[in-house]
C-alpha cells in the first residue's frame, strides 16, 4: 500500500508499507505409536530436515510432547499439517494404526 505524505518545507514523499500475512506454526504432537526413526524419516522427506535436525526435533517431541516443524502462512501450514496426517503408520510398530498428529497455531507476537 502506498501512502503520500506532504512534509513542511520538503514536499511530497511516498512511502510503501507492506502488510505481512499472519504466520502459523505447524506443531507435531507426541504419541507412543511412532519410533524415532519414523519421526526422523518423516521430517526429512516432508520438510527436508537434515538427519541431525530431524533427530533434534524427534527428541524435542518425545521430551516436550510437541515440536514446531514449520512456521509459515496459513495455506502452507494447512498443507504441511495434511502431509503429516497422510504420512501413514509406522511399519516398525505393530500398534501404529496411522500417522502422527499435527496442529496449527497462530504465531503470537513477541513470543
Amino acid at each position: 500500500m502506498e501512502q503520500t505524505t506532504t512534509l513542511p518545507g520538503i514536499g511530497e514523499t511516498t512511502e510503501t508499507t507492506e502488510e505481512l500475512a499472519p504466520q502459523y506454526n505447524v506443531v507435531l504432537i507426541d504419541d507412543d505409536e511412532h519410533t524415532y526413526e519414523y519421526v526422523i524419516e518423516m521430517l526429512q522427506k516432508l520438510f527436508f530436515y537434515s538427519k541431525a535436525d530431524a533427530f533434534r526435533r524427534a527428541v524435542e517431541v518425545d521430551t516436550m510432547g510437541r515440536t514446531v516443524v514449520l512456521t509459515c502462512e496459513l495455506a502452507a501450514a494447512e498443507f504441511a499439517r495434511d502431509q503429516i496426517h497422510a504420512f501413514g503408520a509406522d511399519p516398525r510398530m505393530p500398534k501404529s494404526k496411522g500417522s502422527m498428529k499435527a496442529i496449527i497455531e497462530p504465531v503470537t507476537a513477541g513470543v
